[in-house]
């Protein structure tokens, strides 16, 4: 496996920014690593790029600790932070050399134009940082993660502040890298994930609270939604009574939509209602619960549920 963190935790005095979390990552997955702002995701992948050290538990790359073998753990890792601090007053070029001199890179012409082609860059190549736009500056900031050929890829809030054109863009491009490489992506933008990741993990005031497939996240919501159209208009009241059900709302003509907390599935009772009432069920269909739904629903636990954590800044 690319990553494996056990038992992981960090503390700035008495502040538990991660506590005690264990998960691991797989070569060639790409996986969505999750939560509020507060929750310690940038500082587990600060530790798991050996930015800064953990306080407990343990976190290898590659099969290399980043205690004890830090330099092993750069070599095979990409690290894109989320402010992508960047030296705005170089070319492209010239910045892409410092960073592949940095590294050691053998050939490092051929290198940075392949590196270049691959983030699309090409057009922009002989300009400085400066004059880029910020979607441009993330491929930069992409090309200077992946220049030494990392197996693993740190990619931290790598969309943030992009217009939707610069954002399709970017995700396609993560999308093609992880076709070769482990990526681990930190974001907020909820449909990013069902687009790219084949899992997810959540933590929430440093806590774990969810490790497992985007499909089965999706779900895993407590609440089931059903929506439907009747021949005919029908008395909310009486439809809420028939199924048991106090969340039923009339979202259009003839059209309506219950929310239910059971496991069972209402589908059948609603056929049945039609039935009974002389209607033709026109349409019916269970929504499938989204991941940003999910994701509300694991990171509302109350103060007390999580008493002895607390989270950085980050």
């Amino acid at each position: 496996m690319s990553i494996q963190v056990k038992n992981l935790s960090k503390i700035y005095s008495s502040q538990k920014a991660v506590n005690n979390i264990s998960f691991t990552v797989n070569e060639g997955e790409i996986v969505g690593f999750l939560g509020p702002n507060g929750a310690g995701k940038s500082t587990t992948m600060k530790i798991l790029s050996c930015f800064i050290p953990p306080t407990g538990g343990s976190a290898t790359v590659g099969g290399y600790d980043v205690n004890d073998a830090p330099g092993e753990v750069k070599k095979r890792i990409g690290y894109l932070p989320e402010n992508n601090p960047l030296y705005k007053e170089m070319y492209i070029k010239e910045y892409l050399a410092f960073v592949a001199r940095i590294h050691g890179i053998r050939s490092p012409k051929e290198r940075i134009k392949e590196i270049i082609e691959q983030t699309g860059l090409t057009v922009e190549q002989k300009k400085k940082i400066g004059q880029l736009s910020k979607g441009y500056r993330q491929r930069v900031g992409l090309a200077q993660a992946m220049i030494h050929d990392p197996e693993v890829l740190i990619l931290d809030e790598p969309t943030t502040g992009l217009d939707p054109n610069q954002l399709a863009e970017i995700r396609e491009l993560i999308r093609n890298i992880g076709k070769e490489k482990t990526v681990l992506l930190s974001t907020h933008i909820m449909q990013e994930v069902e687009a790219l990741c084949d899992r997810v993990i959540i933590i929430n005031k440093g806590q774990l609270v969810a490790n497992d497939s985007t499909s089965t996240l999706q779900r895993s919501g407590s609440e089931q939604i059903y929506t439907f159209e009747f021949s005919k208009t029908v008395d909310v009241k009486k439809l809420a009574i028939f199924l048991g059900e106090s969340d039923v709302e009339e979202i259009g003509k003839n059209s309506y939509l219950v929310r239910s907390k059971e496991s069972e599935d209402k589908r059948a009772m609603i056929f049945k209602f039609a039935v009974e009432n002389n209607l033709i069920l026109l349409g019916l269909q269970k929504v499938e619960n989204k991941l940003e739904d999910v994701f509300r629903e694991l990171t509302k636990l109350s103060d007390t549920d999580l008493s002895d954590t607390e989270t950085d800044s980050n």
